[in-house]
């Protein structure tokens, strides 16, 4: 499972949750959710502290599965991505 969209799926559906539920605690149409577990559209950062909510799962791990998602899906193909990620956070 690389991608944020299937991670939230699964989620919301151990939870039972209907898409609708989950999409009116975001304020968003239930098309736009359904389009970002399909992995048609791109989550925003600014719904990860509602969809950790939502979802029942820490903030924490949601933000980091939204960052690993975008990482390798953009740029998991680059030879020196382990390197380049590395050097970064030496930098932080």
């Amino acid at each position: 499972m690389n991608s944020f969209g299937e991670y939230l799926r699964n989620k919301r559906e151990k939870l039972g949750l209907p898409l609708r539920k989950v999409a009116a605690e975001l304020d968003i149409d239930t098309s736009i959710l359904s389009k970002i577990e399909r992995n048609e559209r791109t989550a925003a950062k600014e719904m990860l502290p509602i969809l950790s909510k939502a979802l029942e799962v820490n903030e924490k791990e949601m933000q980091i599965e939204f960052l690993r998602s975008i990482i390798i899906n953009e740029f998991g193909d680059l030879e020196f991505l382990a390197y380049g990620l590395k050097n970064i956070l030496k930098k932080l």
